[in-house]
C-alpha cells in the first residue's frame, strides 16, 4: 500500500470542506446567507422511464439549473436530444475553457452554482483549466463531461482521457457514473459539495453508454455522503479569546479574504469595524466586501497593495483574518511577514488554517457566523468595560495614507494613461456595475483605480492567474445578472487567448462590454523585464501596437460586436458614454495605451513586505520608532 504524502493529506483535507449550506434554488441574496437543504424543495416526481440523458437533464431541472454552457460531442451527445426540449438554457461557446470561465462568471456574480458541459477527451481536458481556477478561487460549478462507453474504459479509445483521473488534485470532489440509476444521487450530490462548506468545482463523469442505457428517474434522490458535516458554527471559547485579543491590542488590522463574500458576511464585516474602529484590508478576491471608501478601509495588502495597508499588517501586533489564506501575493516572504502579530484565523476550511502562518487562536466556522459571534463577544468586553484607544494607531496610518496614496505619472511620451482610462470608466460605469478583468497589469489597475462599493461587483482570476478568464466569465456573469451592465477590463494579449466567446455573446444577445487596455505588450511580463531583467525585452511585444494585428476594431466586428477606439485622454468619456449607450450588442472598445505604465506600489516576488516600494526607486520613509 502507498504511504500518502504530506501535501495528499492536505489536498484530502482540503476536500473535505465545510460552510453554511444555501439553497440552490434560492436567490442570490439567500443563497449566500441561508441555511437550508441542498436539494431544492420541489414537488416529488412521479417515477418515469427515461435514458440515463434523459434522468441526466431532469436532474439538472430538478435543481433550479437555469443555464449550462458547453459544447456537444460524441460521448456527450446523447445528453443534447433531450436538452433539446429542456427547460434549461444551454449556450454553445466556441471553446470548452470558455464554457469553464462562463460558469465561473456566473457563479460569482449570482451565488448559485455553475455548469458547464463538455464531450470526453480533449473536451474534457479544456475544462481542467477553468476547473482549477475555480479550485484556487472557491468557486461552486459543476462539470458534467461525457465519457467513452464503460466496456472502452482504460483501452485508449478514441478520445478517451482518464479526466476523473486528471482533476483529483484541482476539484473538491469528482464522480465516474458507474449506472443510470445512480445519475440523480450523484449530480444532487454534486451540487451540494459544490455549493456548501468552502465551495468549490466538482465534476461529473459519464459513460455514453450510461447515458443511452433505459433507466428510471424520480426525484428527490437519498444523498449518501457520510462524513461530510461542514462545521458552521465556531467554538465558544475561541471567540471569547479572539475577542478579548480584539479589546487589547494597540495595532490589530482585519485581514478580509473572499470568504467573507462565499458566506455572505458582508453586512456583519462592517457592524464589526464599525463597532471596533480596527482597520481593514480586503484582499484582490475580496474587493467590495468593504467599501472602498469607508473611513476604515486602507486597501489592499499584497504585492501591489496600498502602502498603508502593506504596512498595517506588517506592524500590527493583532491579525484577525477572516476567510482569507495567507497566500504569497499577500505575505510576500513569509518568514519577515507581521513579526510582532498574534493571528486569529477564521476559515470555513480548516485545512488552511496554520497552513502558512501559525494561528495563535484557530477558529474553524462560517464567516457569517463567526463574524456574528464576534459582534456579541466583542460588545460583551465593551460592557465590561474593557477596551483600547486605537487614536495613535490611525494617526500612523493616516499618516501613510495621505503620504502615499495611490497615484500614476501621465506618460511622457504623450500616450494614453492606462490608470486614467480604468479610472474613468469605473466613475462612469458606477458602483452597480460589475468589472470583470483578465490577469496582469490591467488587473492590478482595475483593482486599484475602480471603487468597489458593493460586494460581487469584482471578479477576476486571484489563485490561478488565468489569462483568458476576462471575457467568458463576463459573458457568464452577464447571463446570470441580465440587468446589470458588466465591463470586461481586459489586456490585449488576455483578449486574444478567448475572444471568440464575443461569437457567443453576439449571437445569444449577450450585451457585454468589453475595454481591451492595449498597451502591444505582455504588460506585467515586460514590467518586470524592465525591473529585473535589463530591460531585455524576450518575446513580450505582441505586435498590436506597431503592425496593429490584429486590428482590434475589425475584429470585434468581426465577431458581431460593435468595436471603438479610443487613442487620446481627450476621447475617453465619450467613448466610454458611446459603449454605455448600446445595449442590444456586445461592443469592444481598443484603448491604445502607452507601454511604460507600471503597476505601483510594488513589492517584489520572494521578498520582504517591509521592501515595498512606492514607485521605481522609491521606498516609503517609515520611522519604525513611531510603531
Amino acid at each position: 500500500m502507498t504511504r500518502p504524502t504530506p501535501e495528499t493529506l492536505a489536498h484530502s483535507a482540503r476536500r473535505a470542506r465545510t460552510t453554511a449550506e444555501p439553497a440552490l434554488d434560492a436567490d442570490p441574496a439567500a443563497a449566500r446567507t441561508a441555511v437550508a437543504p441542498a436539494i431544492p424543495a420541489v414537488r416529488p416526481s412521479a417515477p418515469a422511464q427515461v435514458s440515463g440523458a434523459g434522468s441526466l437533464v431532469r436532474s439538472l431541472e430538478a435543481l433550479g439549473v437555469d443555464v449550462v454552457f458547453g459544447i456537444p460531442g460524441g460521448a456527450i451527445l446523447p445528453a443534447y436530444d433531450p436538452l433539446y426540449d429542456s427547460t434549461v438554457r444551454h449556450i454553445l461557446v466556441r471553446h470548452e475553457q470558455g464554457a469553464g470561465h462562463a460558469a465561473t462568471g456566473y457563479a460569482q456574480a449570482t451565488g448559485k452554482v455553475g455548469v458547464c458541459i463538455a464531450t470526453s477527451g480533449p473536451g474534457a481536458t479544456n475544462l481542467v483549466t477553468p476547473i482549477a481556477d475555480a479550485y484556487m478561487d472557491s468557486v461552486a460549478m459543476v462539470a458534467i463531461t461525457g465519457q467513452v462507453a464503460r466496456p472502452s474504459i482504460g483501452t485508449d479509445a478514441f478520445q478517451e482521457a482518464d479526466i476523473q483521473g486528471i482533476t483529483l488534485p484541482i476539484t473538491k470532489h469528482n464522480f465516474l457514473v458507474q449506472t443510470p440509476e445512480e445519475i440523480p444521487r450523484v449530480l444532487a450530490e454534486a451540487f451540494h459539495l459544490a455549493s456548501t462548506g468552502r465551495p468549490g468545482p466538482v465534476l461529473v463523469d459519464i459513460p455514453k453508454d450510461v447515458l443511452q442505457a433505459p433507466t428510471t428517474f424520480a426525484w428527490p434522490p437519498t444523498l449518501d455522503l457520510p462524513g461530510y458535516r461542514p462545521t458552521l458554527h465556531p467554538h465558544g471559547k475561541q471567540i471569547r479569546e479572539a475577542a478579548r485579543l480584539m479589546a487589547n491590542a494597540r495595532r490589530p488590522v482585519l485581514y478580509v479574504g473572499g470568504g467573507v463574500l462565499k458566506a455572505g458576511a458582508t453586512d456583519g464585516l462592517r457592524r464589526l469595524a464599525e463597532l471596533t474602529g480596527i482597520p481593514v484590508v480586503t484582499t484582490l478576491m475580496a474587493l467590495g466586501a468593504f467599501p472602498d471608501s469607508h473611513r476604515q478601509h486602507l486597501g489592499m495588502p499584497g504585492m501591489h497593495g496600498t502602502v498603508a495597508a502593506v504596512y498595517g499588517l506588517q506592524k500590527a501586533d493583532l491579525i484577525v483574518a477572516l476567510g482569507a489564506r495567507f497566500d504569497d501575493r499577500v505575505t510576500g516572504r513569509l518568514d519577515s511577514f507581521a513579526p510582532d502579530a498574534t493571528v486569529v484565523h477564521a476559515d470555513i476550511d480548516p485545512a488552511e488554517i496554520g497552513k502558512n502562518r501559525h494561528a495563535d487562536v484557530p477558529i474553524v466556522g462560517d464567516a457569517r457566523h463567526v463574524i456574528d459571534e464576534l459582534i456579541a463577544a466583542v460588545s460583551a468586553e465593551r460592557a465590561a468595560g474593557h477596551g483600547t484607544d486605537l487614536g495613535d494607531w490611525w494617526t500612523q496610518l493616516d499618516d501613510l495614507r495621505k503620504r502615499y496614496p495611490l497615484g500614476y505619472e501621465e506618460p511622457a511620451d504623450g500616450t494614453l494613461s492606462p490608470q486614467y482610462v480604468i479610472k474613468r470608466l469605473g466613475e462612469i460605469a458606477g458602483p452597480d456595475a460589475i468589472f470583470v478583468a483578465g490577469v496582469g497589469q490591467h488587473q492590478m489597475w482595475a483593482s486599484q483605480f475602480i471603487s468597489y462599493e458593493k460586494p460581487y461587483t469584482w471578479l477576476n482570476s486571484g489563485g490561478l492567474g488565468t489569462m483568458g478568464y476576462a471575457v467568458p466569465a463576463a459573458m457568464g456573469a452577464k447571463v446570470g445578472k441580465p440587468d446589470t451592465v458588466v465591463w470586461a477590463v481586459d489586456g490585449d494579449g488576455c483578449f486574444q487567448m478567448t475572444n471568440q466567446e464575443l461569437a457567443t455573446c453576439a449571437l445569444e444577445g449577450i450585451p457585454v462590454k468589453i475595454a481591451v487596455i492595449n498597451n502591444g505588450n505582455l504588460g506585467m511580463v515586460r514590467q518586470w523585464q524592465t525591473l529585473f531583467y535589463n530591460e531585455r525585452y524576450s518575446n513580450t511585444d505582441l505586435g498590436t501596437h506597431k503592425h496593429r494585428i490584429p486590428d482590434f476594431l475589425k475584429l470585434a466586428e468581426a465577431l458581431g460586436c460593435v468595436g471603438l477606439r479610443c487613442e487620446n485622454a481627450d476621447d475617453v468619456d465619450k467613448t466610454i458614454a458611446a459603449a454605455m449607450e448600446i445595449n442590444d450588442a456586445p461592443v469592444v472598445i481598443d484603448f491604445v495605451v502607452g507601454k511604460d505604465a507600471m503597476v505601483w506600489p510594488m513589492v517584489a516576488a520572494g521578498t520582504s513586505n517591509d521592501e515595498i516600494m512606492f514607485a521605481r526607486g522609491v521606498r516609503p520613509a517609515f520611522d519604525e520608532d513611531e510603531i
